[in-house]
């Protein structure tokens, strides 16, 4: 076999690699300015005013205070405390492990989405391989994803960008992602029960 004729057939494969890695780093790059100015918009005085305006409402508090957090990829912020918290000041601590848990998946979407602007990048890798393997088949998909987001750990973050990235559907990742940090609020809430009783 003629060594030029074997470089030729890599080459397409390389070339899409590294447009991938190229698409990648501009949805990484979107989504660090997102997370800056997700930043700024909160500091800015009538936000404040209007998330001072929910002090009353634990429910929706939970719910924005799970999204904001979980769709800052590139700066992870400890959130569970404070959803303790929350749950620890109403009676249907439960109710708040489901708004909780519903605004941690949609917020998992900014990692989602970034991992589908570079799907193709980890091509040809080992990693990818393997992850390909696992998250290709629905059932173990949805296992795997489920066993991640479950745990309370900042983790989950380079997960949602390698479901991204393999090309996992959104019907098994969101179902799957919502089930595992339901899991997570609803022993959080039988803890909070427990200890209040």
């Amino acid at each position: 076999m003629d060594p030029d004729e074997d470089t030729s057939s890599e080459s397409p494969v390389v070339e899409r690699r590294k447009r991938s890695w190229v698409r990648l780093g501009a949805a990484l790059l979107a989504l660090l300015a997102l997370n800056v100015l997700a930043f700024w918009v909160i500091g800015l005085p009538a936000v404040q005013e209007f998330f001072q305006g929910l002090e009353g409402s634990v429910y929706i508090g939970s719910f924005l205070l799970a999204f904001f957090t979980n769709f800052t990829v590139a700066v992870p912020i400890p959130y569970n405390p404070i959803i303790l918290q929350m749950m620890e000041t109403t009676s249907m601590p439960w109710l708040v492990a489901i708004t909780t848990a519903a605004g941690a998946t949609l917020g998992e979407t900014s990692g989602f989405l970034a991992g589908r602007a570079g799907k193709g990048t980890f091509e040809g890798t080992k990693f990818a391989n393997w992850m390909t393997k696992q998250l290709s088949h629905p059932v173990r998909a949805f296992v795997v994803l489920f066993l991640i987001s479950a745990p309370p750990f900042p983790a989950f973050d380079v997960a949602g960008v390698v479901s991204g990235a393999v090309g996992v559907p959104a019907k098994v990742f969101y179902p799957a992602v919502f089930l595992g940090r339901l899991t997570r609020f609803l022993l959080f809430a039988a803890f909070t029960t427990w200890i209040t009783t």
